[in-house]
């Protein structure tokens, strides 16, 4: 029985391919998204002021929000570095206040979401976080409409700049480990305990308060 559904998907699949290649605006379809795609990047190397070659954009969805990253491909890549972390800075100001004028240029339309966030821009909070390589934007809020909204606009950017992200809500990224001097006791002075009496206690006291400071 699975062999029989395996076939019929098969067969579907190619009538399906078979239709497209047979559609006389497929050619014309493919040669616009080509068109389009170029633009988009032609565009954001423009607004943003580092070149999308030389760099990688990524897009998560939250359940509080939305992350905008960027980052350099080459790490020794200062200059790119610099200037997305310039152009991150400048986005979550412009965004704060409502001013979307980057990705409307970038995209050549309104980007869903963008009006909603608009309106609800005293709701949705806008932060730059530096990262090793570039930085992200983090985009939070609580309010419902803005949260359906900033998800809505994320998906699009996925989408137009293909950056092969998924759109769905993912957890939050944990928190970072902070790093702790590990607590050691001297055990030679306990040894010596045996043998020299309450002084020698005294030193292995001495030594763990040292490996606590």
């Amino acid at each position: 029985m699975k062999t029989v559904i395996a076939v019929l998907i098969f067969g579907v699949l190619q009538l399906a391919a078979q239709d497209m290649q047979s559609c006389p605006m497929h050619k014309e379809h493919m040669k616009e998204a080509a068109q389009h795609q170029a633009e988009v990047e032609k565009h954001g190397d423009e607004a943003m002021g580092f070149p999308h070659d030389k760099t990688t954009h990524h897009f998560h969805l939250y359940s509080d929000g939305e992350a905008v990253e960027v980052t350099a491909n080459d790490r020794k890549d200062s200059q790119s570095m610099q200037a997305i972390q310039s152009h991150l800075k400048h986005i979550a100001t412009t965004f704060s206040n409502g001013e979307f004028s980057i990705p409307m240029f970038v995209h050549d339309q309104v980007p869903p979401g963008v009006p909603v966030m608009k309106e609800k821009r005293a709701e949705i909070s806008y932060s730059f976080e530096e990262l090793p390589a570039g930085g992200r934007v983090r985009i939070k809020t609580k309010q419902p409409d803005a949260l359906k909204a900033i998800h809505e606009f994320l998906r699009f950017q996925i989408d137009d700049h293909r950056t092969g992200d998924t759109t769905d809500i993912g957890s939050l990224s944990p928190p970072v480990a902070t790093t702790r001097r590990p607590v050691t006791l001297k055990w030679f002075s306990i040894l010596d305990f045996n043998v020299r009496g309450n002084f020698s206690s005294l030193v292995g006291i001495s030594h763990l308060k040292e490996a606590r400071a």
